[in-house]
């Protein structure tokens, strides 16, 4: 075991005999491994190899070769899995700054970084032992009619070497037989790596076509699709096609195998169209494009914060920069935060740029993350659109990154490595050499400071396209809306009346309500029990289109009891309004409009997203009802009401953001409406229409918000006038997880020299996913400093044998629920 030798390697003139491999382990130090000889001359530091560790077989990322040999045995490599390193030396570098930054060990950190990880599968594959080998020829001649899964077995491995799971489907108690044939040393097994067949995908994301007759007899099915290929040339869909020619699939499999029909994988995006020229900028876009590209001239880094208004044209100055950075023979990466938004966004690249757009993101199969990477790791891509993880796309020779809506957490990882995208592209930009562009029509605080500080240049696009007119914003007092009608409503009577009128006029609505389900909880009125998950500390939260009671953090699912569980009273409440009774009552108010509903629940995948709003921007729907997932980036010109229902509901979270997270959420939705030729005007319903937040929204008045919001964390010491972490110990046991918590509280107690701990304290939802968490928040004005008590932090944790279930650290944190 050594540490990671540098690299390049120094250039030699024999083969290297050894490599340092990083791998997933909890153990942040690099593992030594002798190459085989057939592997030392095409190892290269950023490729996979496959290598034992203890009795298990685990992938790693190569990160130097040399030929220092290590004191003690040291284990051999097993297979290379990469020709090509999957990691150029710039994206290791840049996973070694993670690794360092956020907390993380660097074998997690590259793993996060390769999406072809998922694109190999192990497999145990067995074959004859010389004395094998002579059985099983002695077996042939003295063949019986039938014979015992022992003797089946040495037959089959005759031919060739083959895996467990192949002779698991031909003889029967496989498993068990073979290990005993090993133990009698009649056949050997090995554990290896293989690359997944991309083409055991499913129909719909296969091509087919013709490629000779056939010479001999085949079945019927693959005889009449051949024959189908053969007078309709080129490719063609294995979905479609099973439509009119059943088992269509089953036979394109066989022909493919027969080299009579060859099979492909589906583009990615089915999105590619003719190009199209581009619009003609405005003044403001224009100076902000040149602005840019000057930048890109001089091919050095340099970050940009791109603030403009909703519907201010920043995909366009986006798109415009691309086609520059393209000429100068250079490559460029867009980020989007959602899922949801890639297919909007990468069909206007696509129309630009044609086939030089890769699209990646998480929701897309293993074998179509893959095929967009290898095409942009050979440079057949320039251009990336992606989300959060294509922050470590392999675009080669990267000019321009651009990362829009730079605001939105979701860019912010969740889980181990807990990297913020946007930053890490900051830093990959940097370190390339390349531009970077942060746009918002909200910036985030940081972003914000930064710009004003000099770190980043600021440039606004303060009014929309074609001189459009921001949309119209009124405030409704929910509480007065009571007072007058004596009725608890949903709605207001601006907010039915104004549904109304865009019925009337055959335009379109959407409408907010950032919370999922159909109630917030299921209370006993009879005793007062609320209904709570079994493995967090939170209620259930009534689903009524699935009949049952869904917890939001483990997706723990049960029915809906029909008596309270406490005192069995069948007086059950049904407490709160969630995005799925919004739906139901506006039917009810408005029965003859056509409703949608976009939220996690109606959202399956990536496909449910794109037909929900396609189905809306085609006006199939009339009102789309949905969570914070309708306020982000969408552009419908029909839309011409916003109706925003319970707009503080963010206010009341225990987190310092929470007044920066509903401005932005209220803003951005707000900017849905009046992006056509029709103005446009937003309804906010609140309880709390004083606090400043809302006003500002309701105004549209970023700079207001910034100087009353920047003013509260310069008090309180909040990003971005400090580093921050939050330090996470967890534990299945509760008395355990306040007793490592307490334990943590006395190493930092008293507190590090310029450091200010919080904690430690249970977490705002205690018991998460059956473990109990407790929190401590430490800030400081050094982030040098954060970093080396961090370090001693997970020092002691190591000394103390916690696990990493044991032990989070949540660096510049954008959330401490």
């Amino acid at each position: 075991m050594t540490s990671a030798a540098p690299f390049p390697p120094e250039p030699r003139s024999e083969a290297p005999v050894y490599c340092d491999v990083s791998l997933p382990v909890p153990i942040d130090t690099a593992f030594t491994y002798r190459l085989p000889e057939t592997l030392r001359r095409r190892v290269q530091p950023g490729c996979r190899i496959l290598v034992p560790f203890g009795s298990r077989k685990l992938t790693g990322v190569v990160l130097a070769t040399h030929d220092r040999p290590q004191a003690g045995p040291t284990k051999e490599a097993l297979r290379l899995l990469d020709e090509e390193p999957a990691l150029d030396q710039s994206l290791l570098d840049l996973g070694r700054w993670i690794s360092t930054y956020y907390c993380a060990p660097l074998g997690d950190t590259l793993r996060a970084m390769t999406p072809l990880a998922a694109d190999v599968r192990r497999g145990r594959i067995y074959s004859l032992t010389p004395s094998g080998r002579d059985t099983a020829r002695q077996l042939h001649l003295t063949g019986t009619e039938q014979e015992d899964p022992a003797s089946a077995i040495l037959r089959m491995l005759d031919g060739r070497a083959l895996s467990a799971t192949y002779l698991a489907q031909k003889v029967p108690k496989a498993a068990a037989v073979l290990r005993s044939l090993e133990k009698k040393g009649f056949v050997e097994s090995e554990d290896v790596a293989a690359e997944r067949d991309p083409l055991r995908a499913s129909a719909a994301r296969l091509r087919v076509e013709f490629v000779a007759r056939a010479t001999d007899k085949i079945p019927k099915p693959e005889r009449e699709l051949l024959a189908y290929l053969e007078l309709h040339p080129g490719q063609h869909n294995l979905a479609t096609l099973e439509e009119t020619l059943p088992k269509a699939s089953t036979a394109a499999r066989a022909l493919a195998r027969r080299q009579l029909a060859r099979l492909a994988l589906e583009p990615v995006s089915s999105m590619a169209a003719p190009p199209r020229a581009p619009h003609t900028l405005n003044p403001h876009q224009q100076d902000a494009f040149e602005a840019i590209g000057a930048a890109l001239a001089a091919r050095q880094f340099q970050a940009f914060l791109l603030e403009g208004v909703t519907g201010s044209g920043k995909t366009e100055v986006y798109l415009s920069a691309i086609e520059a950075v393209l000429a100068m023979g250079r490559g460029a990466l867009l980020l989007v935060p959602e899922i949801g938004l890639t297919p909007a966004v990468a069909g206007q690249f696509h129309r630009r740029f044609g086939e030089r757009v890769a699209i990646l993101h998480s929701a897309f199969h293993d074998s179509e993350r893959a095929q967009e990477w290898r095409r942009i790791r050979s440079g057949q891509a320039s251009v990336v659109v992606a989300t959060r993880s294509g922050v470590f796309a392999p675009v080669q020779n990267l000019g321009l990154i651009i990362v829009d809506e730079e605001h939105d957490q979701s860019y912010k990882q969740q889980e181990t490595p807990r990297y913020h995208g946007r930053d890490v592209a900051v830093v990959r930009a940097r370190n390339q050499g390349a531009v970077i562009v942060l746009g918002s029509a909200t910036p985030s605080l940081e972003t914000r400071y930064n710009a004003e500080r000099g770190k980043y240049t600021r440039l606004v696009l303060p009014g929309r396209i074609e001189r459009r007119p921001m949309p119209a914003v009124s405030v409704i007092d929910m509480r007065q809306e009571f007072l007058e009608t004596r009725k608890q409503a949903t709605f207001s009577r601006a907010l039915v009346d104004a549904v109304t009128e865009r019925l009337e006029n055959g335009e379109q609505t959407m409408l907010l309500l950032n919370r999922r389900g159909f109630s917030s909880f299921v209370a006993c009125r009879a005793c007062g029990e609320r209904l709570q998950c079994v493995n967090c500390s939170v209620t259930l939260t009534y689903h009524k289109r699935d009949r049952r009671m869904l917890c939001h953090y483990c997706n723990y699912a049960t029915p809906v009891p029909e008596r309270c569980p406490k005192c069995a009273s069948d007086y059950l409440q049904f407490v709160g309004v969630g995005s799925e009774r919004l739906e139901q009552e506006l039917g009810a108010f408005f029965p003859k409009a056509r409703i949608a509903r976009l939220d996690r629940d109606t959202v399956g995948g990536k496909r449910d997203y794109e037909t929900i709003l396609a189905g809306f921007r085609e006006h199939d729907y009339d009102i789309l009802v949905g969570t914070q997932m309708i306020a982000k980036g969408h552009d419908i010109p029909n839309v011409t009401l916003v109706g925003i229902v319970n707009a503080d509901l963010g206010l009341g979270l225990p987190d310092f953001r929470s007044a920066e997270r509903t401005f932005q959420l209220l803003t951005q939705a707000a900017g849905r409406a009046g992006r056509g030729a029709t103005p446009g005007i937003v309804l906010i319903q609140t309880i709390n229409p004083e606090h400043y937040a809302i006003q500002c929204a309701a105004e549209q008045d970023y700079e207001k918000f910034y100087r009353k919001e920047i003013e509260f964390r310069r008090l309180m010491y909040y990003p971005p006038f400090g580093a921050m972490a939050n330090i996470i110990i967890r534990s299945t046991n509760e008395e355990d997880a306040l007793s490592r918590s307490a334990a943590l509280g006395r190493l930092l107690n008293p507190a590090p020299e310029g450091v200010r701990v919080m904690g430690p304290a249970p977490a705002p939802v205690l018991r998460v996913k059956t473990e109990y968490r407790y929190q401590m928040l430490l800030k400081t004005a050094s982030r040098k400093r954060l970093s080396e008590v961090l370090a001693e932090v997970r020092k002691f944790a190591a000394a103390e044998k916690w696990g990493p279930a044991n032990l989070a650290i949540d660096v510049d944190p954008m959330t401490l629920l």
